[in-house]
């Protein structure tokens, strides 16, 4: 996680459209230190906020939108259905983001979740909020994982969409 510049707080705001809340620090950038994907805190006004990975490029968000208007949302939830393999990876990209966001919280973050009774809830969530590990909440905050960690779900949607291509990303 890299902590931003000015330079890059003000994209980020430009990139929202808003001042940023809840902002940890830059998980990923290009290569022109443009930031792509922020990483989020646990908590936000004491309230755990849905997702440790955010897309904030407006390119790819973008992009994604198109792609989940199309309808791939519910093809990919039927691949998982109907694919054990691609299921079992999917199941594994969520245990490991839940295990990722516990573990980037320091000592500190965790006896406030727990005092405030929000434990269960990182324990349950997986990517972007979700409860039913084996369904896909959104695609933008798949996506952002994917750049920020690597996942199933992100490689299908490079695979098919060719997004790091048409985006021309540059890590």
């Amino acid at each position: 996680m890299i902590a931003p510049t000015e330079q890059q707080l003000e994209i980020i705001r430009e990139q929202l459209g808003r001042e940023p809340r809840g902002l940890a620090g830059i998980a990923v950038q290009d290569k022109a230190g443009v930031p792509l994907v922020l990483q989020m805190e646990l908590l936000v006004d004491d309230k755990p906020f849905p997702t440790l990975y955010w897309l904030s490029s407006k390119e790819i968000y973008q992009a994604i939108a198109e792609i989940e208007t199309a309808g791939a949302v519910k093809l990919l939830e039927q691949e998982l259905a109907d694919n054990e393999a691609l299921r079992e990876a999917h199941l594994v990209d969520q245990q490991r983001y839940v295990d990722l966001r516990w573990a980037s919280a320091s000592e500190e973050q965790k006896e406030k979740i727990e005092a405030l009774g929000f434990t269960p809830l990182y324990q349950k969530y997986g990517i972007g909020g979700i409860s039913q590990w084996d369904k896909i909440r959104c695609l933008h905050m798949q996506y952002a994982y994917h750049l920020a960690q690597g996942s199933t779900i992100g490689r299908i949607l490079d695979e098919r969409y060719e997004l790091g291509l048409n985006l021309k990303l540059e890590l």
